[in-house]
């Protein structure tokens, strides 16, 4: 359902173009008969943004997780869920765009209907090769004593 990818989103002779991507009313029209996790999910070359439309199933749930480095922003596109974080549960309805901070634990859970939802935050750095002390620093960051 994405657009296919043609290189660049720039021309050679000039910048960056924007574009459409995907139709999200399209995964919405498939209703239950929907595919259950990611729809689409943003993919064009020199991003700074990574996106996703997922899809869980009635009583589907995504696990208390907590993302120590960015900032999520979900959009429910159809459906309800419920947002359980450190304050209680929340209910998220189709329209109610909800900031996920940085450092916090989060878990959603479809309602009866399920739901879609778009996330978007900044595109994760690639994986880099660290010296071996890195993995030490991160482990104590982190609390951990490496067992």
């Amino acid at each position: 359902m994405a657009v296919e990818d043609g290189g660049s989103p720039g021309t050679a002779a000039g910048p960056p173009l924007p574009r459409v991507l995907c139709d999200t009313a399209s995964f919405v029209a498939l209703g239950a008969d929907a595919p259950t996790g990611a729809l689409w999910k943003l993919a064009e070359p020199g991003r700074q943004l990574d996106a996703n439309v997922v899809r869980l199933p009635a009583g589907g749930r995504v696990d208390a997780h907590t993302e120590p480095e960015l900032d999520v922003l979900l959009l429910v596109l159809d459906g309800a869920a419920r947002l359980d974080s450190a304050d209680g549960g929340q209910p998220l309805r189709t329209g109610v765009l909800t900031w996920l901070p940085h450092g916090s634990s989060r878990a959603v859970e479809a309602g009866p209907d399920g739901v879609t939802y778009l996330t978007v935050h900044r595109r994760r750095p690639g994986l880099r090769i660290q010296p071996p002390e890195a993995a030490d620093r991160l482990r104590q960051s982190l609390g951990g004593d490496g067992v």
